[in-house]
């Protein structure tokens, strides 16, 4: 009897052994894996502060997210949307600031003047695609990119539009940029210096004469202004104050554009006598040269032969 006494009180002390020495190995196992938690975050470039709002949001988020799914599976999609509205508002999910970046001709008052109009609203109701739309309908806006940062800014890129040209208008100059489109009126003295458009349907016309003076790209510095004449060819004029006549025709002009560029390279048009050179009517080119008397007389010459100048 005494015998069967001792092997239950070790028996006992052994149970009693075993739960501490489990006891211990979970403390260990809970210490070492909140240590490697610890030192996770403490390698990842975040402060306790953003620690905490970084759990926030997804908190809050998976909250709206069941709200959102909730209420879509009862068939009233209306009802999800303002009740996730509702919920990220009362978070403080709404538009408090507005950061634009990328401007730097335009007025970015302009910008704010919309990005503006979402301030208050929780952020599941603002209309990203609507509010580019209305960006990239304002002339110096090219594109724009929207986004939302959380928990409260709403972050506007703006990409500008190139001035390129100035046209001129019977009442004003307004710059425009390479494909045509006005973006602001410009005083006389800010447009020294830029390449001049004029002519009916000037501006329309943008991209083409880029074109074309892309095909004599030694010429195309030294043209101060291209005038689009009865809405079919260019005259262009040369900071010599000389104008050259082209003819009707993309290929056409561009042609006679290079054959011009060729002459000037071997004659130096530019810069000598000549008033006006006249290339519409292939092969002779016409020029204006001053007469002793004061008056211009023409002078045909047949391209490629004799010395124009």
């Amino acid at each position: 009897m005494a015998q069967q006494i001792r092997r239950n009180g070790t028996s006992g002390v052994r149970r009693v052994a075993k739960a501490q020495s489990r006891s211990l190995t979970a403390r260990k196992a809970r210490g070492s894996a909140s240590g490697i938690l610890d030192r996770a975050m403490g390698v990842l470039p975040f402060t306790e502060e953003q620690w905490s709002r970084i759990w926030l949001t997804a908190i809050i988020g998976g909250v709206v997210g069941i709200a959102f799914m909730i209420a879509s599976l009862a068939g009233v999609p209306a009802l999800a949307q303002a009740q996730v509205a509702k919920i990220a508002a009362d978070a403080g999910f709404e538009v408090r600031h507005v950061r634009v970046t990328g401007t730097s001709r335009m007025d970015e008052q302009q910008v704010y003047a919309r990005a503006l109009a979402t301030r208050n609203q929780p952020m599941p109701d603002v209309d990203i695609a609507k509010l580019r739309e209305e960006l990239r309908a304002l002339p110096w806006v090219k594109d724009a990119r929207v986004s939302i940062q959380l928990p409260h800014t709403l972050a506007v890129n703006i990409v500008e539009r190139e001035p390129h040209a100035v046209l001129e208008k019977p009442d004003r100059l307004v710059l425009i940029d390479a494909t045509g489109v006005e973006l602001e009126p410009i005083a006389i003295d800010k447009a020294k210096g830029m390449l001049r458009l004029a002519g009916p349907g000037a501006g329309r016309q943008a991209t083409a004469l880029e074109a074309l003076l892309a095909a004599a790209p030694a010429l195309a510095p030294k043209v101060e202004a291209a005038e689009w004449v009865g809405n079919r060819r260019w005259n262009l004029t040369f900071t010599t104050g000389q104008m050259l006549a082209l003819p009707e025709g993309e290929v056409e002009a561009a042609t006679a554009l290079v054959k011009f560029a060729r002459l000037d390279g071997k004659n130096r048009l530019l810069g000598g006598k000549v008033l006006a050179f006249d290339m519409r009517t292939p092969p002779r080119l016409y020029l204006r040269l001053p007469d002793a008397l004061g008056k211009p007389k023409d002078v045909a010459v047949p391209v490629g032969e004799g010395d124009p100048t």
